[in-house]
């Protein structure tokens, strides 16, 4: 990967001009990441989107710099998101960052055929990037947020997103674990019946550029000896995943969740990985270090092919 950690990824794009894009502006987490992000030279313009004397309160007391934004007035969520779009097909904006607006709207707008950012036959995922000193490298999540109930063929587009993603990070071949309550096959655990599938479309070449292995539980995954003490070795991705593919969305949000709430020292950056922008998709309690973390990862994307 071309970056050890949050800081030194935010160290990479710092000066970079980056124009940010807010729907639901009127959010104070939003604000005082975009604060964060323009004290660490991320920022250079930003559209700021929602009740205009509501959101310019709230810009003054975040102590940001109000000559850096444009305001748009609006109080309607589903229009807020369509505008934020707008923002960007007009070459105004560089990516979203959702603010106090329900994800259903902003990725409906995002999926508005007549925007033209999701390519054909492309899925839309969740991709969340994990550092931690518990852990030996960055690792991904996906999908925590997008997908709820993912079929075969959905799951393989989301291992791919992922696979894609982490290539423009500079990660040549990821390892992805595909997750599941245990590591051997249960017909009456589904997850570890699609887990066996997906390993199997790896090997056959359906899914490239990575290394597909499962069903491993958690531990499995993550630690080598853990997968020594289950009687896994010999594997490429046990204990050494850069990518946990979680079988539904009641699997990975709680997870996802669970790492920012319990997660000591653990840092996260939150996007939307498929379409042909980069876009920021944090949950709304998210802490504000998060969304700084992503408009970093953001600004590394967009210069990526």
């Amino acid at each position: 990967m071309k970056f050890n950690s949050f800081q030194d990824l935010i160290n990479q794009v710092k000066g970079k001009s980056n124009r940010v894009v807010v729907p639901g502006a009127n959010n104070a987490e939003a604000l005082e990441a975009i604060k964060m992000a323009d004290e660490n030279g991320l920022i250079s313009h930003g559209i700021l989107i929602g009740p205009i004397a509501q959101v310019k309160e709230m810009v003054k007391a975040a102590g940001l710099n109000e000559d850096k934004f444009e305001f748009i007035d609006c109080e309607d969520v589903p229009t807020m998101c369509k505008l934020a779009v707008d923002q960007i097909l007009a070459g105004k904006g560089d990516f979203l960052i959702k603010g106090l607006v329900d994800t259903k709207y902003y990725m409906k707008a995002i999926l508005n055929k007549d925007a033209h950012l999701v390519p054909e036959g492309a899925l839309l995922s969740h991709f969340v990037l994990y550092s931690t000193p518990r852990y030996n490298k960055p690792f991904a999540v996906t999908d925590s947020a997008v997908v709820i109930a993912p079929t075969l063929e959905q799951k393989a587009k989301i291992i791919q997103n992922a696979v894609n993603t982490m290539h423009k990070l500079g990660l040549d071949n990821p390892k992805v674990s595909c997750v599941c309550p245990v590591e051997k096959v249960n017909e009456k655990i589904p997850s570890t019946v699609d887990a066996a599938a997906l390993a199997q479309m790896n090997a056959d070449g359906k899914i490239t550029g990575c290394v597909v292995e499962g069903p491993y539980d958690l531990y499995i995954s993550m630690s080598a000896q853990k997968a020594a003490e289950k009687g896994i070795t010999g594997k490429q991705v046990a204990g050494n995943a850069d990518i946990l593919m979680l079988p539904d969305l009641d699997a990975a949000n709680p997870l996802y969740k669970a790492l920012a709430f319990f997660g000591e020292q653990m840092e996260a950056a939150a996007i939307l990985v498929g379409p042909k922008i980069p876009v920021i998709l944090p949950s709304r309690a998210d802490d504000p270090k998060v969304k700084l973390n992503a408009i970093a990862l953001c600004s590394f994307l967009k210069d990526q092919k």
